[in-house]
């Protein structure tokens, strides 16, 4: 066979299903996660900024009170991927999500795409999450505790002139510091063992989840019956505004609120029983997440007219205007600790599959070797945390948004 045919037919190499059950036989990774475990995951990944922000926007722009309803219709879309993932995770239960599943059925080339396509995605999605949280770290101690951090420590050093087509210094800014250091402290956790982030992991969002509840109950108090007339506000002449294409509209902006689910899948070979426990995950965060949204967008749309949501941090908004403005500081702590989980579920996503590829010879082999001890990736963890820290701490978030 010529050696330009060889190639070619390499490229196209499809990972057999012997294959794939020989990696899940002889994987070092630990197995430990439990069906609790990767539903917690799960809705790590989920509930991040989303809710905190969007149901606001998508109320005060798109559908009113209605907001309901396009939480309920993106729920459902989700639902369906939802529920391929699942059928897909559980006939290969193998690290790697998406590449995985490529290599499986299309062969090596695409499956070398796909894998650096989210390699990139959770890249510059953990230094965005990390900016993010920054932000929201500054806020608030600010509010709950007076104590104000400098600019120089917490921002960008650097921002894109689209003018010039270049970066720019900005004057003062050195360093991002709390973006860093939580990429950093996560990183650690994550080489420590995947016993130990699942662990933290549900803590946070145990903590994130009872702060939801808790600005339900406490918000559920204090609506007005009249801020939920018109249920559905007559549309305004844009297809956008209002109306049933509004509900429509509203629907794909909280649609962000459901993205991360899909992270679950690239923990497959260090779940016990992944063919039950994975769909388990899987299904149930998104399940759980879906019905929080509704009670939040329900009571949010419920104590403020609905017009008056479209602001950056409209659940504390809401809470400051009916005189809680302890709810507000407590909320503002849930969506830190939102970005807290989102992050480390990111940062995960992201190294088992630059393991899966490197398992697979598409990537340096040597990078996938597993620590003996903490049976964990260690060598791509730290190097990905690393750059990740590094990105998150020079660059503006418009930018890594934009590369995300």
């Amino acid at each position: 066979e010529a050696t330009w045919k060889y190639h070619i037919r390499k490229l196209f190499t499809i990972k057999t299903l012997d294959t794939v059950e020989s990696d899940q036989s002889t994987s070092e990774l630990n197995r430990t996660l439990g069906a609790w475990d990767i539903i917690m995951i799960g809705i790590g990944g989920i509930i991040g900024t989303g809710i905190f922000v969007l149901t606001g926007q998508a109320a005060a722009n798109n559908a009113g009170p209605a907001v309901l309803i396009s939480f309920i219709i993106s729920g459902l879309a989700s639902a369906f991927a939802a529920l391929s993932y699942s059928e897909i995770a559980s006939m290969i239960p193998v690290a790697g999500s998406a590449y995985t599943y490529t290599y499986a059925t299309l062969g090596e080339l695409l499956a070398w795409i796909i894998g650096w396509d989210l390699i990139l995605e959770y890249f510059f999605g953990s230094a965005s999450i990390a900016v993010g949280f920054s932000g929201y770290f500054v806020h608030f101690f600010e509010n709950a505790f007076n104590v104000h951090f400098s600019p120089s420590w917490t921002a960008a050093p650097l921002l894109y002139n689209e003018t010039t087509s270049a970066f720019e210094k900005v004057p003062g800014s050195y360093f991002n510091v709390p973006a860093f250091a939580i990429i950093i402290f996560l990183t650690i956790i994550l080489i420590i063992g995947i016993r130990e982030s699942a662990n933290f992991n549900t803590g946070i969002v145990g903590i994130k989840v009872l702060i939801l509840i808790l600005f339900v109950i406490a918000g559920s108090t204090k609506i007005t019956n009249a801020n939920y007339k018109p249920f559905v506000p007559p549309n305004e002449g844009k297809f956008t505004e209002f109306g049933f294409t509004g509900i429509l509209s509203g629907a794909t902006v909280v649609f962000f609120a459901y993205i991360g689910f899909d992270s679950v899948s690239t923990t497959a070979q260090e779940v016990k029983n992944p063919q039950r426990n994975l769909p388990i995950g899987i299904i149930g965060s998104l399940v759980i997440c879906t019905v929080l949204y509704m009670a939040v967008s329900t009571v949010l749309t419920g104590i403020v007219p609905f017009r008056e949501l479209d602001g950056p941090a409209p659940i504390s908004t809401a809470a400051e205007k009916i005189n809680m403005k302890w709810l507000g500081i407590v909320v503002d702590l849930g969506a830190m600790l939102g970005l807290i989980s989102g992050n480390l579920v990111t940062l995960l996503g992201q190294t088992r599959i630059f393991y899966s590829m490197a398992h697979d010879g598409l990537i340096l082999k040597s990078s996938s070797k597993i620590h003996p001890r903490f049976k964990t990736p260690y060598i791509i963890t730290a190097f990905t945390g690393i750059f990740c820290a590094i990105a998150s701490a020079l660059l503006p978030i418009d930018i890594l948004t934009q590369l995300t």
